[in-house]
């Protein structure tokens, strides 16, 4: 297995074992290997830094980066994906999206070692899902089993690398991809929160926004059975309600009326702590194989 691995990130909690699971199911789908990471601001230290951790003076015993590593490799299978595991100086978030660079996925855990129980997304996955350079998977739910690939479409320019990175997942998974477009009857700032009204001539339109959207990708990927979906009411509720039937959801960072300056619009944000299956949030900058369509 060779290229950009995929980046899994840890931090001794159960949430990040899960993680891992989803991360070497994507590496052997995908034919790439697993890198696991544990950022730790304290890392380069002089006491560990200049300190066998396994030597005298720990008594061999290994730092908690270093067992939850451990903890983490144990887990794969190494007969199906070769994996690295490696503790790495810093504060997790900005350390993330650097390694992201480097990286053809990068999964992480809904909720850290040091969240609060009543919390459903942590800011660690929040920020580096806004802010990463590849895309990000963050484990949600219990993915269903054949389940359908969901990906939510508003006909932006932006929403094409979702769009594509889309069609390739429910490739490599041979199962089908459900398009959902939803349409605003109302000033948002950010596009997706609509309501379907009985007109014709509106629905027309609004399914012509998803013709548009997926024809290329579709040419693309003739072996992909699209299910096309324009549903009612907001486009978050909309997602969520269709993500007890899926097994990943794929969702661009922002919105066609997304503000310039935040990274993740307000229907991924909704969709990332509720939705019932693992997310993928995808930038229109990632670099991704399936990059563009031609139409």
């Amino acid at each position: 297995m060779t290229g950009s691995p995929i980046l899994v990130g840890v931090d001794g909690s159960d949430c990040s074992l899960v993680a891992v699971d989803l991360a070497v199911r994507e590496a052997a789908l995908r034919g790439r290997p697993v890198r696991i990471v544990y950022c730790d601001p304290w890392a380069d230290h002089p006491a560990w830094t200049h300190n066998d951790p396994a030597g005298e003076l720990t008594g061999g015993l290994l730092s908690d980066p270093q067992q939850a590593i451990r903890a983490a490799i144990d887990r794969v299978n190494t007969d199906e994906v070769p994996v690295t595991g490696e503790v790495l100086a810093g504060n997790p978030t900005p350390v993330l999206i650097r390694e992201s660079a480097d990286a053809d996925l990068l999964v992480l855990g809904h909720r850290g070692r040091g969240g609060f129980p009543e919390l459903l997304l942590g800011s660690v996955a929040v920020t580096v899902a806004a802010h990463a350079a590849c895309p990000v998977l963050i484990t949600r739910g219990t993915p269903t089993t054949g389940g359908e690939v969901l990906i939510g479409v508003d006909g932006s320019p932006g929403n094409n690398a979702a769009i594509g990175f889309a069609f390739h997942e429910a490739t490599l998974r041979s199962v089908d991809l459900r398009a959902l477009h939803t349409r605003t009857e109302s000033n948002n700032t950010d596009h997706g929160s609509m309501a379907m009204d009985d007109s014709g001539s509106e629905n027309l339109g609004h399914d012509q926004v998803l013709t548009e959207a997926l024809s290329g990708w579709s040419q693309k990927y003739p072996q992909v059975v699209v299910q096309r979906q324009l549903a009612a009411g907001r486009a978050a509720h909309a997602l969520v309600t269709a993500s007890d039937r899926a097994q990943l959801v794929v969702l661009g960072a922002r919105g066609r009326g997304g503000l310039h300056g935040r990274r993740l619009g307000s229907v991924s944000h909704a969709v990332l702590h509720h939705a019932a299956c693992p997310v993928t949030i995808v930038h229109d900058n990632a670099s991704q194989e399936q990059g563009a369509a031609t139409t």
